[in-house]
């Protein structure tokens, strides 16, 4: 069963973090932002609700491109119990799926837990205050091809945040396996 994040805490102040990416460089998460907002994607590279939509998240980042929209994804889950989102296979897994944005990796897990980040994939659509204005699905489809012509509710809500500043008030959550944590010590 998958993992559903909470409603969006609208006006929620984003926080920012420097973490590795896979192009062997630190990143702070905010200077990945555009002029009009930023979306932060907790994602990883083994889920299967990742893996069936992946094509998708790269298309909606490469369009909100020319809407001012920054875009990150960040992999928070625990290596060391998934091999499968180990930092070598991020580099894989972007280099496969064609990322065209930064991929971070969040080891100890501070990032996902000061987001509270539920699931893979989780989106935090920030307005360019780095406020939460979204916190919702991709997509309808969710782990399906869907038909053409499918609304794009990721997208469609940056857009509105990229001219208006502020995101939908009807919003339908994300589902997604949940973010493997780390045993606590």
């Amino acid at each position: 069963m998958g993992a559903i994040p909470p409603v969006c805490d609208f006006g929620w102040q984003a926080i920012d973090a420097v973490l590795p990416g896979i192009d062997g460089k630190s990143h702070s998460i905010f200077s990945h932002a555009g002029p009009n907002g930023l979306v932060i994607a907790f994602i990883c590279n083994h889920c299967p609700y990742v893996k069936a939509v992946i094509s998708r998240i790269v298309r909606d980042a490469n369009d909100l491109k020319p809407e001012g929209i920054g875009f990150v994804a960040i992999n928070s889950n625990d290596a060391d119990a998934y091999p499968d989102d180990s930092f070598d296979n991020m580099k894989l897994f972007a280099r496969t799926n064609g990322f065209t944005f930064p991929y971070l990796h969040d080891e100890r897990q501070t990032v996902a837990r000061a987001y509270g980040a539920v699931c893979t994939p989780d989106f935090f659509g920030l307005n360019s205050e780095l406020t939460l204005q979204y916190r919702g699905r991709l997509d309808a489809a969710r782990r399906d091809a869907g038909p053409p012509g499918l609304r794009r509710d990721l997208f469609e809500a940056m857009k509105q945040i990229a001219r208006t500043g502020d995101g939908p008030l009807d919003q339908i959550a994300s589902i997604g396996c949940s973010i493997k944590w780390k045993d606590a010590a």
